[in-house]
């Protein structure tokens, strides 16, 4: 009865982080369990390193605070070989038993590739039952990732949607570094002219554009970037922690990428973008800011990158506020 009480209270999350939680929750109330953790999976360079997301600490369930890349608990993949091997195999868990416990891995794959692993450790050896409690609990688990994953995608182009846009705002924002020049950023990118596109050649080369941006924002940046579709032809890019100068340089890539395509039917398509510093204030301030800077740009000749706080600066954006829904200009 304990079980399917976790579990009800486990598919009624809506949050990626607290559905981990809960079903960590679940799994340590099976017998024989001492420690269970969600592992997170993130290649850094030419590596793959991996870090306690979420575990089990001093009869608590307790959440990582650091970025993955500043995490001091992160390591690499090779540590866990019966894991690398899992993975590297495509299979469904890896176990590994010595004298003192035994230890399961239960990979989360998704569109054939995994950000995160539960790792489940006890006293006692695993038995058939054992195993099929704890798969079951895990596939009901994996199933409401998927759908929660499903939800928080744009139908069109794949990318993360504005309604997940807060969240994931707020835990870049949390993570603003001691020093002073080293921060996250938000990017607001805007097609240019992309009400042309529509009208010169249709929606559906118009949708072509749409899908084949997303793409190249998604081989311009990396898994610690989060790359939101916010309706028409506006993306937004949570970039991690880094200095002015190295999120323009990536911003100024991809605009140059962008630049240099050959889009099919209709040639060449520029973006205009503007980036802001995403401290720890509210959504609807950064947003702003950021907005600010693409008008400036929009204004200003297109297919550029500008920065909010060097604009503010150098006094060119005068006195005025944009809310978010005036900067589409066409």
């Amino acid at each position: 009865m304990h079980l399917l009480q976790n579990l009800v209270q486990m598919t009624g999350q809506r949050d990626h982080l607290r559905l981990e939680l809960s079903v960590l929750s679940t799994f340590l109330q099976l017998p024989h369990i001492t420690n269970v953790r969600a592992l997170e999976l993130l290649k850094l360079g030419d590596q793959y390193w991996v870090r306690p997301r979420t575990w089990y600490d001093a009869g608590q369930l307790v959440a990582a605070e650091q970025d993955f890349a500043n995490d001091a608990q992160r390591f690499p993949l090779q540590a866990l070989p019966h894991l690398q091997a899992c993975i590297a195999h495509k299979a469904q868990q890896a176990q590994h038993s010595d004298a003192h416990q035994h230890t399961i891995w239960l990979p989360v794959w998704m569109h054939e590739q995994v950000h995160v692993c539960i790792e489940i450790t006890q006293s006692e050896p695993f038995n058939t039952h054992n195993l099929d409690v704890i798969t079951g609990v895990f596939n009901v688990y994996q199933n409401y990732q998927s759908l929660l994953d499903y939800s928080e995608r744009d139908a069109l182009t794949d990318l993360l949607n504005r309604k997940t846009f807060d969240e994931h705002l707020l835990r870049f924002a949390s993570a603003v570094s001691m020093q002073t020049e080293i921060q996250p950023w938000l990017a607001v990118i805007d097609i240019d002219h992309f009400k042309l596109v529509n009208d010169r050649f249709g929606h559906l080369f118009g949708d072509e554009v749409l899908i084949l941006v997303a793409n190249l924002l998604r081989s311009a940046f990396g898994p610690r970037h989060r790359i939101f579709r916010f309706g028409g032809e506006e993306f937004v890019v949570l970039m991690p922690p880094m200095t002015k100068e190295s999120a323009q340089a990536s911003l100024e890539a991809f605009r140059a990428m962008v630049a240099r395509h050959d889009f099919p039917q209709v040639g060449q398509v520029t973006v205009s973008v503007g980036f802001a510093g995403a401290k720890l204030c509210s959504p609807v301030e950064i947003l702003g800011q950021a907005d600010q800077a693409l008008y400036y740009a929009k204004e200003h000749g297109r297919n550029r990158v500008c920065h909010f706080e060097s604009l503010q600066d150098q006094g060119l954006l005068g006195g005025s506020q944009v809310s978010h829904a005036d900067v589409e200009l066409f």
